[in-house]
């Protein structure tokens, strides 16, 4: 019978060793390693407690040397079992120097993510045979290949210097593209909007927030098409519709159909086929890709947003609601699920570098208001969304608020940019054509009118 060909875990007990033993030769090489090496991610275990009593004095502000780190292992009754005064020795005594003790410890913690990794693939073994609910295995393997990808992630100071080269070179590139007509971000297709955020921003989390029947989803479906003619890879996370509806959506405002007719069949002539015709020949070279499923997790978002990236590229991420996104955790606080979904949210835009624009209920308080212009304190009730996000932007209609309205005001949507943590605040006035689901900039519409004239 063949033997089994057994292999050790990931270890470098010599590198272990050795940030061990220049841990004890220089007293500031510990705040080298401290923010990036855990006790755990020593394979030898007589190791892990040595290091561990040294993090214990240099949380007391104590020396790091063989006299101090053995005092401390007497005093933990550990100092026999790691082999006395003659193993702490052997350590230093190894070390010719603390110069690569950086080098070192990322090895030693190298090694530590690959035990991690091997000891889900097990986990995530036993999981596959015994777990009976699929989503729910889905979602335990990316916890747990995502917590230790996190592990992985070692962060440092950047010197300023180093920073003051690139940010010029930025303002330079920003100022040509000022000159040339580009925007800095991702366009949302209205000029004025354009103007006063340059664009949706990369690693910036947008929030669009207004009462229901406002034209929420009509709105970011626009900012999505305009942004998609433009060459624009963008994904949208459609947890209230269907993809058949938003394809319908998309295809009646470009096209210039009424939604209706296109939804029933009541088309009127061969000049509406052809429009339609038109719009699908526009459409099918954006690079717009939908998903929805119903009620998402926020895992599940995560990890379909970053597989597109990885698939096509990705320029801009909507998602249209954010209440029904089902956090990782199970709460039946609203408030705290909401405040785990807007972290998450935030993170992902600076994971994957891009804008994230989520639209949000706002809470009843506006309702009860007599005049119902939406304000910021509206998002309050949903977690950290107002301080999470870097823009919000609300909507509001004052044909919804009033009876008697002028005709000029009709249709009219007000998009107010509530916050903008990097630029101005402003409004944008915008016309609502409910039939086509389309948003059309004012000053377009007054061009459009005195060229008919």
């Amino acid at each position: 019978m063949a033997k089994k060909n057994l292999k050790l875990p990931p270890q470098d007990v010599e590198a272990e060793i050795s940030v061990l033993g220049a841990l004890m030769l220089d007293k500031d090489a510990v705040l080298k390693v401290v923010d990036s090496l855990k006790p755990e991610d020593f394979y030898h275990p007589a190791h892990q407690k040595i290091y561990k009593a040294m993090l214990e004095l240099f949380e007391r502000s104590k020396p790091i040397d063989m006299l101090t780190v053995s005092t401390r292992l007497k005093e933990k009754k550990l100092f026999k079992e790691v082999g006395g005064m003659n193993y702490l020795t052997d350590l230093v005594e190894k070390v010719p120097t603390s110069a690569h003790v950086e080098h070192y410890a990322e090895i030693v913690h190298e090694k530590q993510v690959r035990r991690s990794l091997i000891n889900a693939s097990s986990e995530i073994n036993e999981k596959a045979l015994d777990e009976d609910n699929f989503e729910h295995l889905l979602d335990a393997v990316e916890k747990k290949i995502f917590t230790i990808s996190q592990q992985s992630r070692t962060q440092k100071f950047i010197h300023l210097k180093d920073e003051l080269t690139p940010a010029y070179e930025r303002f330079e590139k920003l100022h040509q593209g000022e000159k040339d007509g580009k925007l800095r971000g991702v366009p949302t297709g209205f000029g004025e909007l354009d103007t006063l955020l340059s664009g949706l921003q990369s690693s910036d989390l947008i929030i669009l927030g207004a009462r229901p029947s406002f034209g929420k989803t009509s709105f970011v479906l626009d900012i999505a098409r305009n942004a998609a003619l433009r060459g624009n890879n963008i994904g949208i996370f459609s947890l209230e519709m269907s993809t058949e509806q938003i394809v319908d959506r998309l295809i009646a405002s470009q096209s210039q159909v009424p939604l209706w007719r296109l939804r029933t069949g009541q088309l009127h002539d061969e000049v509406e086929f052809s429009l339609i015709q038109q719009a699908l020949s526009e459409l099918s070279s954006a690079p717009l890709f939908i998903e929805d499923s119903a009620s998402p997790s926020i895992l599940h978002i995560r990890s379909m947003a970053r597989k597109l990236q990885l698939e096509h590229g990705l320029d801009l991420l909507i998602i249209d609601y954010i209440q029904l996104i089902v956090p990782n955790t199970s709460s039946d606080n609203m408030v705290q699920r909401m405040t785990e979904i807007s972290h998450n949210l935030k993170s992902l835009a600076r994971e994957l570098k891009i804008p994230v624009l989520a639209v949000s209920q706002l809470s009843r308080a506006v309702e009860q208001r007599d005049l119902k212009i939406p304000r910021l304190s509206d998002l309050r009730e949903s977690g950290s969304l107002e301080q999470d996000a870097d823009i919000v932007l609300l909507m509001y209609r004052k044909d919804r608020d009033k009876t008697n309205v002028d005709e000029a005001d009709k249709d009219i949507v007000e998009v107010i940019i509530a916050k903008h943590r990097n630029g101005p605040l402003g409004t944008v006035r915008l016309r609502f054509d409910a039939e086509k689901v389309t948003f059309r900039s004012i000053d377009t519409i007054h061009k459009e009118e005195h060229a008919a004239s």
